[in-house]
């Protein structure tokens, strides 16, 4: 009982945020309001689209739904904090939403790698295994890959915030971030957190690394079995599918390599940069990603919109 009456004595936090001057506030509070009304829309008419339009009703579009219905999500539960404190002069979060925004930001992020790799994987079937493509992505097999892409990530996210809910927070309630990111918010305890880092350095790399080898797996084989179609237009469909997957990919897990394969201890202000990318950019990204030269939602967009005057 002591240890949970040590770990109650800090009963919120303090965001520091983007920017501690107040002139800054207003304009970021505009700037991000814009970005995550953008995202809202943008994947919310990426979902309309592909439920709506028969033509659509394929493994790749079935993903990409379910990928965009994350991004939302996963949007929501870093933006909405973030507008709010945008405003407000006390720029807190309570211990428990703390840890709630905590559990959603790597059950929902992990929860996009996850998806992003059944992605490449879908792809990788499309084109270096294409006669046994309907077998293999069946419908049954699709709700399988997608079970096991949105639940898995929990187990992971509940073991981080299960370990940081053991610590002692006693001195500092200042978390150097916009968001209750791990790194910052074990800066704070006052008791060890030696096995907080230990699964931070060997659990949560595999957990990241493991979807990104896949993906690199599939893309390798992808880009050996397309250079060998002798026709110019076969390769270009190929090259143009699997190359919105790749953009997302590049953009999603360059910035969070950078700021988690790394100690907790080096973690810096700089990392902000790169935390914004994957929590707000990438999301707001993937729907004009994956229309801009894909014919086939674009249609089904206008179909949409169409319906709807």
């Amino acid at each position: 009982m002591e240890r949970i009456n040590h770990t109650s004595s800090v009963s919120e936090f303090i965001l520091l945020g983007l920017s501690s001057q107040p002139e800054d506030q207003k304009p970021f509070f505009v700037l991000f309001l814009i970005v995550y009304l953008v995202t809202i829309t943008g994947n919310l008419l990426i979902i309309l689209a592909i439920c709506f339009n028969p033509h659509l009703q394929t493994p790749m579009y079935f993903f990409l739904s379910f990928l965009s219905l994350t991004d939302i999500c996963f949007t929501t539960s870093v933006v909405s904090k973030m507008l709010m404190n945008f405003l407000s002069e006390k720029k807190t979060i309570s211990y428990a939403g703390c840890l709630t925004q905590m559990y959603f930001l790597y059950a929902l992020g992990n929860g996009d790698s996850c998806l992003l790799a059944v992605m490449a994987f879908d792809r990788y079937v499309a084109v270096c295994d294409p006669f046994h493509y309907v077998t293999t992505m069946s419908h049954h097999h699709c709700v399988l890959l997608v079970a096991f892409s949105c639940s898995f990530p929990h187990l992971h996210s509940l073991l981080h915030t299960l370990l940081l809910n053991r610590l002692t927070f006693c001195d500092s309630n200042v978390i150097h971030h916009f968001l209750c990111d791990l790194s910052p918010v074990l800066k704070l305890s006052c008791s060890s957190i030696f096995v907080n880092e230990i699964v931070q350095m060997t659990e949560a790399p595999i957990v990241l690394v493991t979807p990104f080898l896949c993906i690199a797996f599939s893309y390798i084989r992808i880009l050996t079995t397309v250079l060998k179609i002798p026709s110019t237009s076969g390769k270009c469909k190929d090259f143009s599918t699997s190359g919105f997957n790749l953009t997302v990919v590049t953009l999603f897990y360059g910035s969070i390599f950078y700021v988690y394969l790394q100690p907790p201890s080096t973690y810096t202000v700089k990392d902000h940069v790169a935390t914004t990318v994957y929590t707000v950019l990438s999301s707001m990204l993937n729907p004009f990603i994956y229309s801009l030269r894909n014919k086939d939602l674009k249609q089904g967009l206008r179909k949409l919109m169409s319906k709807r005057s």
